[in-house]
């Protein structure tokens, strides 16, 4: 079972699931702060003084529901996604860049069957006329 699970961590698939991993769970500490820290103390500003972190609705002494947490983290949420959504989108189009082949520069002589210019309107080889 050591082996098995030896041979499952090393393989390159893991090891890079886990420093995604990792990576990830950086970024959300950094898009966390950015929400927290820069990004709504303007907003709260800009709506007379309100910090969003202390918005809740007191049920009782012991409870409440802190709606002002929720927006913040449904503002890092968004500002994840789309940084995920931006980097999806430009791995996509580098792997649309090699998947399109590039167009022929030479084509086959009917005739001679040898390797001629695309654009070649007689056979250098056997001199065949080309349509």
């Amino acid at each position: 079972m050591f082996k098995e699970f030896k041979e499952f961590a090393l393989r390159g698939n893991a090891i890079d699931m886990a420093v995604g991993i990792i990576i990830g769970g950086a970024f959300g500490t950094v898009v966390n702060s950015l929400v927290n820290d820069i990004i709504m103390p303007p907003i709260g500003v800009l709506l007379g003084g309100v910090d969003f972190s202390n918005l809740s609705i007191v049920l009782n002494e012991e409870s409440a529901i802190n709606y002002g947490l929720f927006i913040n983290a449904f503002i890092s949420l968004m500002i994840i996604a789309f940084s995920v959504f931006l980097l999806v989108r430009g791995i996509n189009s580098l792997r649309r860049q090699e998947e399109e082949a590039p167009e022929p520069t030479t084509k086959e002589c009917p005739f001679c069957f040898t390797s001629i210019s695309i654009k070649a309107t007689r056979c250098p080889h056997c001199t065949s006329e080309l349509s």
